[in-house]
């Protein structure tokens, strides 16, 4: 009998005292891959109208966040925007710009990437996975502190997963996406294949930990080459990634495809359009890929206005046209319960909001009690 017992309690604590993995694939649910890459919050009404078109739900939107960007008013109604027009957001971390050298990004320390948990889980977001791109084109000087090290990034990411999921399960961590055309010259530039691997070797078993692949699967050399080019530099250097990354992991890790797309200094719009046209029907039809999220929706001149899927004066691109009138799928994320309704306040005012220039009546404002929030953030609740 006493056998009997001790063998319930062992099998009682592994069913219901071990904590199941909160995240899920979201491969497993019907998926709206479509997105695009933003640089502002309230770019998310003109997103939500490209993304999901055309019978589509919950695509999804890509956006960084700035260290010293960490306004709970502004990102919690960014993440209110999303839940209300079925948008995903995938976030993007980023330092500030080294204050002694204006040409580079600070690399990042272990305690920004603890300040960007902290207030990450402080806010509700609207789908049960919270992506985080842990930074950006790393295997570049000018994004890590002036040279570029597969080592140390490694390190950061590592902590990165550690310290996000010990703040909340439903974190789906990141690896931030490459520059796929960058030369093997360290530590000014490092070609992103030897950076992986160098980053295996650094910290082992490093893409075992990770939930997902951001690839940056530009049309190079030149951001200039036709969808068909199959080439480790071209929109296809996802799936060069993925084999790549495979070797050090048995885990299938799924991709998002968080930046791409053609320059207009080179080709012409139209054809831009049609190039796209190709690629979401040829290539990125991938079954691996989870989101693709061309970079940029507006730019507002240069140097990004050769990306930009809307002009200067906000008028469609055609590849804005093109992705608008493709046929998408309805996505069935699965939600997050919102936690913090005490919050969230709605009020009537006699306000007149503007988004570039064009008027859009709204009678409500949502705004937090940041007081309530700066304290749950601070403290950790």
């Amino acid at each position: 009998m006493r056998i009997l017992t001790i063998l319930f309690l062992i099998s009682y604590f592994f069913i219901f005292i071990t904590p199941a993995k909160a995240i899920y694939d979201p491969l497993s649910k019907p998926n709206n891959k479509v997105g695009i890459h933003i640089l502002f919050t309230d770019e998310v009404f003109q997103a939500k109208d490209l993304v999901n078109a055309k019978n589509g739900d919950w695509g999804y939107v890509t956006i960084p966040i700035q260290a010293s960007d960490k306004n709970l008013l502004k990102w919690q109604t960014f993440m209110d925007d999303c839940r209300e027009l079925h948008l995903i957001p995938i976030l993007r971390l980023a330092t500030n710009g080294d204050y002694f050298n204006t040409k580079v990004w600070e690399k990042p320390k272990p305690e920004d990437i603890l300040d960007f948990a902290n207030f990450l889980n402080s806010l509700d977001w609207p789908a049960k996975n919270r992506y985080v791109i842990i930074f950006n084109e790393v295997n570049r000087a000018d994004e890590w502190g002036g040279a570029a090290s597969p080592s140390e990034y490694a390190e950061i990411l590592n902590y990165a997963v550690d310290t996000f999921k010990s703040k909340n399960d439903d974190f789906f961590i990141i690896s931030a996406g490459l520059d796929n055309a960058a030369p093997n010259n360290p530590p000014s530039y490092i070609n992103e294949y030897d950076f992986l691997s160098e980053m295996d070797q650094g910290t082992p078993g490093i893409f075992a930990k990770i939930d997902g692949i951001s690839s940056h699967s530009y049309p190079n050399p030149g951001f200039s080459q036709p969808p068909h080019v199959n080439t480790t530099k071209s929109i296809y250097s996802f799936e060069y990634e993925k084999d790549l990354i495979t070797i050090f992991t048995n885990k299938n890790l799924p991709i998002f495809i968080t930046e791409t797309g053609w320059s207009s200094n080179i080709i012409s719009k139209d054809r831009i359009g049609s190039y796209f046209a190709q690629a979401y029907s040829q290539v990125w039809n991938d079954n691996n890929i989870v989101a693709v999220t061309p970079f940029l929706l507006r730019a507002g001149g240069e140097p990004f206005g050769q990306f930009s899927f809307l002009d200067e004066n906000g008028n469609k691109n055609p590849n804005y046209k093109i992705i608008e009138a493709m046929d998408k799928v309805k996505g069935q994320p699965t939600l997050s319960q919102k936690t913090k309704k005490e919050t969230i306040i709605q009020k009537t005012l006699p306000i007149r909001r503007f988004l570039y220039g064009i008027e859009v009546k709204s009678s409500f404002l949502r705004s937090i009690q940041p007081t309530k929030s700066i304290f749950k953030w601070l403290l950790n609740i």
